[in-house]
């Protein structure tokens, strides 16, 4: 690395280079002019960092303003996506430069979580990162699907208008199932979803299903439904193209009510993509984080962070009543020790047994390990969403 490097926020002037780094970093495809608008809008909000050398630029990200469900409750998260660093400067330290900026862009924007997709680990691991739950492709067979019935629910076509009804149905649905990792989109963007006439929207009064085609099949993006008969209409609706598609792809979580209503099971061929978790501002999201109801929690906590310091030092770990909360404190003997890695993997629920066999979780006690898994437990978190 060189002295001529340095942050910045990407503007307008940019773009261009901006364009050709991501050429040769992810080879052809998109339109041009539609990145480009989309670019310019993170890049005027702050959301689109990027390193350069002299007056070149070399490297860029862009952050999405996320919120995330974690046990039910809205966490505002910052979704990395588009990171792209030239050939020539990679293994130079470039990416770890920008994504340190990152980092520190989320906790200024008060995203105190940190999601992303990686192409490698080690980048990230090295910058506090861990892996926290997975997005899930399921095969069903459309015949299948529309057998399901629900005949009785009226179900209607969907539009733009909509978009505030969505998430309004989507955050009822997982506020009780207390759901972890689904994403809360910008209304903005439900609001082109919706817009767009390549995708089919129908709405009930408590749920909505959103699909296109993909490869002669057809794909769910997003299924939500507050009662088994709504669920029913919603999957027989899409089912109904079994004339013309025989297989429908489906983002849902491994636990979704569609596993125990169809009378096959999900086709082999199921894909699994991984996903890591950051904690950006460890105390707020602490207190954002909806936790197991009956847990009970009081632990000393040391945490080391040398790239956001802030959340580095001695801490109170409380939890009641469903809610949490994270104060700095003296030192304790008998403290629980975690790494950013860590702690992003006991957020989301990792056991402390796992933690502790990867030399990420060291002192506490068994019945601290025994309140933290109580505490953070619950069912697997998972994204329906790439970004």
């Amino acid at each position: 690395m060189t002295d001529a490097l340095r942050v910045v926020d990407v503007a307008e002037e940019h773009l261009d280079a901006a364009w050709q780094v991501r050429l040769r970093s992810f080879g052809p495809g998109g339109d041009r002019d539609e990145w480009r608008k989309t670019a310019l809008e993170f890049a005027q909000d702050g959301r689109c960092l990027g390193v350069v050398d002299g007056d070149e630029l070399v490297a860029a990200a862009r952050l999405w303003p996320f919120e995330q469900w974690w046990g039910g409750r809205r966490v505002p998260m910052a979704g990395i996506a588009s990171v792209i660093v030239s050939p020539e400067y990679r293994g130079r330290g470039v990416g770890s430069l920008l994504m340190r900026a990152v980092l520190e862009r989320s906790v200024e924007k008060g995203l105190a979580l940190s999601a992303l997709y990686p192409a490698t680990t080690v980048l990230y691991r090295h910058l506090g990162y861990e892996f926290a739950g997975e997005r899930y492709q399921f095969t069903f067979s459309a015949a299948d699907l529309r057998m399901l019935g629900g005949k009785g629910v009226p179900v209607r076509k969907a539009g733009k208008a909509d978009a505030q009804l969505f998430l309004e149905l989507a955050s009822k649905m997982h506020a009780t199932q207390r759901s972890s990792g689904p994403l809360i989109w910008p209304l903005k963007q439900i609001e082109s979803w919706l817009g767009d006439e390549d995708n089919f929207a129908y709405v009930a009064e408590d749920g909505f299903v959103v699909y296109n085609w993909s490869d002669g099949n057809l794909c769910v993006d997003e299924l939500v439904a507050g009662s088994e008969a709504t669920a029913r209409a919603l999957w027989a609706t899409v089912g109904s193209g079994a004339s013309i598609a025989k297989t429908v792809l489906a983002y849902v979580g491994p636990t979704d009510p569609i596993h125990l209503l169809t009378e096959h099971e999900a086709e082999a061929q199921t894909q699994v993509q991984r996903w890591m978790l950051r904690l950006t501002d460890a105390p707020a999201a602490i207190a954002a984080r909806g936790f197991a109801t009956g847990a009970v929690l009081d632990v000393a906590l040391h945490l080391d962070d040398a790239d956001l310091p802030a959340n580095a030092g001695d801490w109170r770990l409380s939890v009641a009543d469903g809610t949490g909360s994270l104060v700095a404190a003296e030192p304790a003997d008998d403290a629980v020790r975690l790494g950013a890695r860590g702690l992003a993997a006991l957020y989301a629920g990792t056991p402390t047994a796992a933690l502790r066999g990867a030399g990420l979780l060291t002192g506490g006690s068994a019945a601290v390990d025994s309140a933290l898994d109580a505490a953070f437990g619950g069912s697997a978190a998972y994204m329906i969403d790439s970004f």
